[in-house]
């Protein structure tokens, strides 16, 4: 049996029933089986309505106009301006356009990646981070950068310049010295998009003429900066700028946190060939204090971990 055409009214109150929480999503499932009929009303409910605090139906329909493949309502929502002033509204509505900047990326055409990078020239959003990281287009790499200062966009612009792999690489070298507004000003977002941008480096094979680029920031005072440039050079730095390294990344040691600490001592363990006698200096140095200042000496606890697990393991290779 053929399934019941709805009329015009009664899709009108299916539309009206997105704002229910719990049949909203049947309701939506229902309008996307009436087909294109359903993209007017629904227009009209995004546009039309009001943004709240609560958030879920203009989502669910813009997930719906999606589905039905109403790109140029998506387009048209995105495209007008938007000034809430009430935070939690705001914060709602932000996740709306979200979602339709997401589905828009079901279409990889013109229109929709100049409709994203326009929108994205002053809203920062994951889901324009995400939309943008589907084309694969370096185009959108100064927008993956921004958000890469950004707390909540942040994981999601690593993934998206991951997407590029080694065509995103002279934009990250860049970014990696680029401070703003200046060295001795440096704001907290700039310091966190040079930080990711160095981590995400660190994943990649970058040739030589590249390290001469960030081979300076091992100069830095920052100690999460100098490691991360510390590991990458332990890599593809010439001998004299790797044993530089080590010792920036030992000086280092007391003032990283935790994770930075275990990134570090992995490379030393690496490249303990070329560390160990740096490690050793490091070591006798830090033994010359009395032996209560010694037990709580967390760097030389590290160190000397490092050092007798290496030695052992070499050992039991012979």
């Amino acid at each position: 049996m053929a399934a019941r055409e709805f009329t015009d009214q009664e899709i009108e109150w299916l539309v009206r029933d997105l704002e229910s929480l719990l049949e909203g999503s049947l309701s939506a499932a229902a309008l996307v089986g009436c087909g294109p009929r359903a993209i007017a009303p629904l227009r009209s409910f995004l546009l039309e309505g009001r943004p709240r605090g609560i958030y879920q139906p203009r989502q669910l329909a813009v997930e719906t106009l999606g589905q039905l493949g109403a790109k140029d309502v998506l387009i048209e929502y995105l495209s007008r301006p938007v000034a809430i002033e009430d935070a939690v509204v705001r914060h709602g509505e932000d996740a709306v356009r979200s979602t339709a900047a997401r589905e828009l990326a079901r279409w990889h055409t013109d229109d929709v990646f100049e409709c994203l990078t326009r929108l994205g020239m002053d809203h920062l959003l994951p889901g324009i981070v995400d939309a943008l990281a589907t084309f694969r287009r370096t185009e959108a790499m100064p927008y993956f950068l921004w958000a890469l200062g950004d707390g909540v966009c942040r994981s999601h612009a690593a993934e998206a310049i991951r997407g590029l792999d080694a065509a995103g690489r002279p934009f990250l070298v860049e970014a990696a010295g680029k401070r703003n507004p200046s060295a001795e000003e440096e704001i907290p977002s700039s310091l966190q998009r040079r930080r990711w941008a160095l981590r995400i480096l660190s994943e990649l094979k970058i040739p030589e003429e590249s390290w001469v680029a960030l081979r300076d920031l091992l100069d830095e005072d920052d100690p999460e900066i100098v490691i991360t440039t510390a590991r990458i050079g332990l890599e593809v730095a010439p001998m004299p700028d790797r044993w530089r390294a080590i010792h920036r990344l030992i000086e280092m040691l007391p003032r990283a946190d935790s994770f930075v600490c275990s990134e570090a001592r992995a490379a030393l363990a690496d490249h303990f060939d070329i560390a160990q006698e740096a490690v050793e200096d490091e070591i006798a140095r830090r033994m010359k204090v009395d032996r209560r200042e010694q037990a709580l000496d967390v760097v030389l606890r590290l160190l000397v971990n490092l050092r007798n697990q290496v030695l052992a393991v070499g050992r039991t290779q012979r």
